[in-house]
């Protein structure tokens, strides 16, 4: 799963049209109507139930990436974690961090061996981090860890990209962008057999004050998965399916959904 290690240094760059500020805002809302998390609650007297209440509150960004999306929840009042398992990215996380001043706690680890302090109210993995997942195996031990640090009714808010995306959308596809300071090179070949997508990166880089560019290359791999595999994962890893969407309308997912959003009750624990 080793990936994001050079393109690190200019993911920002690449990614700023995202609409994170909005992906902040549904993900909120879908927190506040499916979870048991709450932004800026204030702190009860009794000791116990304080303890209690922070650990339901808290967020975790599962593969958090360069955190901003993660500063962005954090900033709607919710006590956050951020997880990803590329020290280089997360680099670029903390020195947002330092920036803007904000308490989020980073751990650079991989989401098949999560490993907290405590419970959490509400797990969140968007912009298709599930899909770096390549084995069913991963997949399920990922899940498992989710759903054992959910606390009780707590929430996992995921996305992934299709099947119907990789083999239809951009498989076998090549993608190029050119910036004042960087450019990239992005060639998709899809493997149907395994539905892997494998995509290679080429980008050039300018050098400070200078005229020349620095180039490196990487190489990602995605696997595309279904709603019933997902929902399937879900169920076997002790949570409920609560909600369904089509990530680009909102509206339930159609056959020829690219990317789909998940939400996941945490339904076997006492509270």
């Amino acid at each position: 799963m080793e990936a994001y290690t050079d393109f690190a240094s200019v993911y920002d760059v690449f990614m700023d049209d995202v609409p994170y500020e909005k992906w902040a805002d549904f993900l909120a809302e879908l927190i506040e109507k499916y979870g048991v998390s709450a932004p800026g609650t204030a702190a009860p007297q009794d000791r116990s139930e304080m303890l209690l209440q922070s650990e339901r509150n808290l967020v975790l960004d599962l593969g958090c990436g360069t955190g901003t999306l993660t500063e962005f929840l954090y900033r709607k009042g919710y006590d956050m974690i951020g997880v990803d398992n590329s020290q280089e990215m997360l680099n670029a996380a903390m020195a947002k961090k330092e920036r803007t001043g904000s308490e989020i706690l980073y751990l650079c680890q991989d989401m098949r061996e999560l490993d907290l302090y405590s419970t959490v109210g509400t797990v969140v993995c968007v912009c298709d981090s599930v899909n770096y997942l390549l084995e069913d195996e991963d997949v399920a031990d990922t899940f498992l860890r989710v759903n054992n640090y959910l606390y009780p009714g707590g929430i996992f808010i995921f996305d992934f990209n299709t099947v119907y995306k990789y083999e239809t959308v951009i498989g076998d596809t090549t993608i190029a962008e050119n910036r004042e300071t960087c450019s990239f090179i992005w060639e998709n070949y899809y493997h149907e057999d395994e539905r892997l997508n494998e995509y290679d990166l080429t980008v050039f880089v300018k050098e400070d004050q200078e005229e020349l560019f620095r180039r490196f290359t990487e190489t990602h791999f995605q696997r595309g998965y279904t709603l019933s595999e997902m929902r399937a994962f879900v169920e076997n890893a002790g949570m409920e399916v609560a909600l369904v969407l089509d990530a680009d309308t909102h509206e339930p997912p159609r056959e020829c959904s690219e990317r789909i959003y998940v939400v996941a009750r945490e339904c076997r624990k006492k509270k």
